[in-house]
């Protein structure tokens, strides 16, 4: 009796819908079990409360992935419970599921460099490299036990599914009740997915949860991640482009009060020093021993000797932060002044615009504008993004042309890219600006074979790689100051995000996840000292124009390191789910609507959030928070980074 009510159809599939639910826990599992140390949960309960919240995120991932396969299971073809049928329905579930679920395996280690889950920026960036093969084989040799974790989990998966399955059962022709119950179940079901999709809200008045929903139930910011799972984050930023205005009600004065984003300096008399940037790959602050003479790690190491040397003739930042999380990010903050956020402005659809950077106003005080990069030509998105600044060349491995010189997996070796940049450099026209953007200090962590043993291993592989790009540089300065252009040349050291950390009670602290160092050089002294006021990477482009009198009006949001301040010292970036502005004796965090937390400036933990007792300098906080992000997508969107 009710045979028509397809009763053990539905039960089926909700089963295979559950099997994705229990192996998105075990996945969050694994990525607990890899990065229990930067996730700030510490109790069991803690671990199933973020748990429990997680499951409307398990929940979005999971239907907008099987959409097609409960389509396709519940409508009314008198065919569903026939093998063939079944067949298909397996290959559909499993091809999205497992695709899907790879993402997450992917974030098991590559989450240690981001502090965020995996989006489509991530993938974006990968369409530049041209050795993905040789990558994927690297990372299934050094990884091998994330790959083979996956593969045991979809083998289990598979196995789980087969173990239940429909009995073919025939219907009857023209059986009115079958068509009929099959079409309410169907039509419920949809409302009921469209509803977990939007996560378990049917108002029309509220946005489907998005990745900034993980920070509502967490007592710690960074517990946000593990709340969210990598294939929601991916689908959520797939269709998206999150360069566009916002609306945010704020004085009008407000943008120039708190930046003066069209700028003007008469500091200084026009000059025309060289300027070498230098853009150290994964160099985070905490590899450096000069600056981290002040925080009081115990038996702190350092793995930089000739830099830390170099900063004792230089004017260094210990309180610098980087405006992004990758490399590309580094390259648009410092040399554009643009910072990236939840999306990196140079994947955007805005990217290909004009833009006022040190290129073009270097370029139009009479510099020759080179960049270097030791990658094949083009990795990383660098080779198009220099093409859109209008650098005068690009140095890359194609330029180089040798080879052996190769690391066997990014590219030249930093030893030798230097050289050759130097040399290059021996030729160029004064003035010239260069910006090097270094490779070797990254993962996989190896050296050349002539320099094992030489470094210190350290306690992390990270700190061979740093001693080996502190070696080159060591190279590329003694060779350097043998030129005629070394003593009329500024030399900008910083880095385009942090790496692996061993002083974790220091360098995991979420603020700190995005420490760099900032140095600047002169041969003739002109700038030696230590500025502890804050400072990042977007302040690079202005302290430049100061340094050499350039006295035209300019955009940018950043501020000279050299010159009297003309605006609060601040830093604004992104932590993976909300902002982050630290400004005065605060640091603000801001979910793109509002405020959720304010804390003490040297709270870099974040560990006691201040808003329940909110004062006039927070109220101020946020309304800069507001008027940065309204002006820096108001001229991205009107492409108006072209001009003051």
């Amino acid at each position: 009796m009710f045979d028509f009510l397809r009763k053990n159809e539905y039960k089926i599939l909700f089963y295979r819908l559950l099997l994705a639910y229990f192996f998105y826990f075990i996945a969050r599992v694994l990525f607990y079990f890899y990065n229990s140390d930067l996730l700030g949960i510490n109790t069991v309960s803690d671990f199933f409360r973020l748990s429990y919240y997680g499951l409307a995120f398990d929940t979005a991932a999971i239907l907008y992935v099987n959409a097609l396969f409960v389509v396709l299971s519940l409508i009314p073809l008198k065919i569903n419970t026939r093998k063939w049928y079944q067949q298909v329905l397996f290959y559909v579930y499993f091809i999205f599921n497992l695709v899907a679920y790879a993402i997450n395996f992917v974030d098991f280690i590559y989450y240690r460099f981001t502090f965020s889950r995996t989006t489509k920026t991530v993938f974006e960036t990968l369409e530049n490299e041209s050795n993905k093969a040789n990558m994927f084989f690297r990372f299934l040799v050094n990884y091998w036990h994330v790959y083979l974790l996956f593969f045991a989990m979809a083998a289990l998966w598979i196995f789980l599914y087969k173990k239940v399955k429909i009995k073919e059962k025939p219907y009857q022709k023209s059986n009115l009740s079958y068509f009929v119950s099959s079409i309410l179940v169907f039509c419920f079901l949809v409302v009921m997915m469209i509803g977990g999709i939007r996560g378990g809200d049917f108002k029309k008045s509220t946005r489907p949860i998005n990745m900034v929903d993980a920070s509502r139930h967490v007592t710690k910011l960074q517990q946000a991640d593990f709340v969210l799972n990598s294939p929601f984050a991916y689908i959520r930023t797939f269709t998206s482009d999150n360069i566009k205005k916002v609306k945010y009600s704020v004085a009008p004065n407000a943008v120039e009060k708190y930046f003066k984003p069209v700028k003007q300096y008469k500091n200084n008399p026009k000059t025309t020093p060289n300027i070498v940037v230098f853009i150290v790959e994964s160099y985070g602050r905490e590899y450096w021993g000069t600056f981290n003479k002040n925080t009081e790690i115990p038996n702190f190491k350092s793995y930089t000797p000739f830099l830390d040397s170099l900063a004792e003739h230089s004017l260094i930042f210990p309180n610098a932060f980087a405006n992004g999380r990758k490399s590309i990010h580094g390259m648009s903050s410092v040399i554009a002044g643009i910072p990236s956020f939840e999306h990196a402005f140079t994947s955007s659809s805005y990217a290909n615009q004009k833009i006022q950077s040190l290129v073009s106003t270097l370029k139009e005080s009479g510099y020759d504008t080179s960049f270097f990069h030791g990658a094949p030509n083009g990795s990383m998105g660098f080779l198009g993004f220099s093409n859109i600044l209008g650098f005068d060349h690009y140095y890359g491995m194609t330029e180089y042309g040798k080879d052996e010189d190769h690391d066997g997996f990014w590219g030249i070796w930093d030893e030798e890219f230097m050289q050759y940049t130097k040399q290059v450099l021996d030729t160029e026209k004064e003035p010239f600006f260069a910006s090097l953007f270094t490779l070797t200090s990254h993962e996989p962590y190896i050296v050349p074979e002539k320099y094992k043993g030489v470094f210190p291993d350290g306690d992390i592989p990270m700190h061979e790689v740093v001693g080996y790009t502190d070696h080159a540089f060591k190279r590329f300065f003694e060779a350097a100051k043998k030129e005629s252009w070394f003593n009329n040349t500024i030399f900008i050291l910083t880095a385009d995000h942090t790496n692996q950390s061993f002083y974790k009670d220091e360098y995991y602290k979420v603020i700190n996840r995005g420490a760099v160092p900032i140095l600047i050089y002169k041969p003739d002294s002109t700038y030696v000292g230590v500025d502890d006021k804050l400072a990042q990477q977007i302040d690079i482009y202005p302290t430049v124009l100061d340094a050499i009198g350039y006295d035209k009006p300019f955009r940018s949001w950043g501020r000279s390191l050299i010159g009297k301040p003309q605006i609060e010292p601040y830093v604004m970036n992104y932590n993976g789910t909300q902002y982050q502005l630290l400004r005065g004796n605060y640091i603000c965090i801001f979910d793109g609507k509002k405020a959720t937390g304010f804390y003490d400036i040297n709270d870099k933990g974040l560990t006691n959030n201040l808003i329940g007792n909110r004062t006039p300098e927070m109220d101020e906080i946020e309304e800069a928070c507001k008027a940065f992000l309204k002006d820096y997508f108001d001229r991205i969107v009107d492409k108006k980074l072209s001009h003051p």
